[in-house]
C-alpha cells in the first residue's frame, strides 16, 4: 500500500476574476485529481471551470475506478454536463481539463487531458513524461516549424485544437496501461497559467528542494509571481508525491 501526500492551490494571478478550478477525491484505496482551467465571455469561465470539476469528483466519487476507459469517461461526462451548461449560461464557455487517478493498493496510476493543462510524472529527480497539448502551437511544433519553447513564447499559445465544451466535439487524451508507481514518485497537475512560468528544469529544482507538497507548491508559485510578464493569468496545480505507508516521517 502506498500513502498519498498533495497539496493544491489556485491564484488569481492579475487577472478579474480566477477562471481555473481544483479538487481532489479519494472513495477507499482510489484517488481523483483533477484541474480545469475556464474561458468565456461574463462569468462563463469560472462556471465552465467549476461545473468540470464537480462532474468528474462527483462521477468518480459514485463509481471510483483507475483505468484509461474510467479517464476518458470522466471527461467525456465533463463535456457533456457544460455543453448543458452552454443552453442556459454563456454560448462560448469551454474548459480544459487534467485529471489523474490513482489506486493506492495496486500502485498504479493513469491520467487524461484535454486541452492545455497538464499532468507533469516526476521520478528519480526528473521529469520523465508530461501530457502534450491540444492546441495549434503544439500542432506547429508537431510538424516542425519549432520547438517546445513556442508553448512558452508564441503569440498564439493559447488557441486550443480540443476544450471542453466545444460544438464541434472533443479530443480526449488519456495515458493508456496504468504506470506502475514506486515510492518516491511525484505528479504535477497544473494549468498553462502554472507551467508557462515554471520550467521544467525549475520544477524538478523546487521539488528536490521541498520538504512538503505545499512547500513545493509554494516555492514554484514565488517563481510564478516572480516572472515580470504584464498580465498574469491564473495559476492552478495539483501536487503529489507517494511514499511508503509506513515511512516515518511522512512527506506531508
Amino acid at each position: 500500500m502506498l500513502a498519498l501526500y498533495s497539496a493544491e492551490q489556485s491564484h488569481i494571478g492579475a487577472r478579474r476574476r480566477n477562471e481555473d478550478a481544483c479538487g481532489q477525491v479519494r472513495v477507499g484505496d482510489s484517488v481523483c485529481l483533477c484541474v480545469s482551467d475556464g474561458a468565456g465571455g461574463h462569468g462563463g469561465g469560472d462556471v465552465a471551470a467549476r461545473i468540470v470539476v464537480e462532474t468528474v469528483l462527483g462521477m468518480f466519487e459514485a463509481s471510483p475506478g483507475v483505468s484509461s476507459a474510467v479517464a476518458a469517461r470522466l471527461i467525456e461526462a465533463a463535456h457533456g454536463a457544460v455543453l448543458v451548461a452552454k443552453q442556459d449560461h454563456v454560448d462560448d464557455m469551454h474548459a480544459t481539463c487534467a485529471l489523474l487517478l490513482i489506486d493506492l493498493e495496486r500502485r498504479e496510476a493513469v491520467w487524461a487531458h484535454a486541452g492545455d493543462s497538464r499532468v507533469y510524472f516526476f521520478r528519480a529527480g526528473e521529469v520523465v513524461f508530461q501530457t502534450r497539448d491540444h492546441s495549434l502551437v503544439q500542432t506547429m511544433i508537431d510538424a516542425g516549424y519549432g520547438g517546445l519553447e513556442l508553448t512558452r513564447t508564441h503569440p498564439q499559445r493559447s488557441l486550443l485544437t480540443s476544450a471542453i465544451g466545444n460544438l464541434e466535439g472533443i479530443e480526449v487524451s488519456v495515458s493508456g496501461e496504468a504506470l506502475p508507481l514506486q515510492v518516491g514518485d511525484s505528479f504535477l497537475v497544473c494549468s498553462d497559467g502554472w507551467w508557462e512560468h515554471v520550467h521544467e528544469t525549475q520544477m524538478v529544482t523546487t521539488l528536490a528542494e521541498a520538504v512538503s507538497m505545499p512547500d513545493w507548491l509554494e516555492r514554484m508559485a514565488r517563481v510564478v509571481s516572480a516572472d515580470p510578464a504584464p498580465r498574469h493569468d491564473n495559476y492552478t496545480a495539483i501536487a503529489v508525491r507517494l511514499q511508503d505507508a509506513g515511512a516515518q516521517p511522512p512527506l506531508a
